[in-house]
């Protein structure tokens, strides 16, 4: 059974948006995506929708106006499409409020790569 799984983990936190940082946040992100494709799932991950819109919205720094209008939200969105959610990852809040609406939304929440159905 193929799921569509959100992988959800730090993107800003611990970082002091600093750009090494969080393009380490984001690998991570995608090592875990890569795992679930080569499990036969269909990983998605806010970040990989969201960063280019932000970019063409014209944001200028992390936090400001633009990003703060479709980073969440799109993940919110993205996450009411999915089947689940993976939480990687050290503390955020964000990973935290998708795990948070996962649970509300009954979606299955996994914190391993062993729990996903293979």
């Amino acid at each position: 059974m193929s799921l569509m799984i959100l992988v959800a983990g730090p993107y800003r936190s611990g970082t002091d948006d600093d750009p090494a940082k969080l393009a380490a946040n984001v690998a991570a992100m995608n090592k875990a995506a890569l795992e679930l494709f080569r499990a036969g799932h269909l990983p998605v991950t806010g970040e990989s929708l969201a960063l280019p819109l932000i970019q063409l919205a014209g944001s200028t720094e992390i936090g400001d106006p633009a990003f703060d209008e479709i980073f969440h939200p799109i993940a919110r969105q993205l996450l009411s499409r999915c089947d689940a959610v993976l939480r990687i990852g050290g503390p955020s809040s964000g990973a935290d409020e998708m795990v948070a609406q996962a649970e509300a939304e009954g979606k299955p929440v996994f914190t391993n790569l062993t729990q996903v159905p293979a």
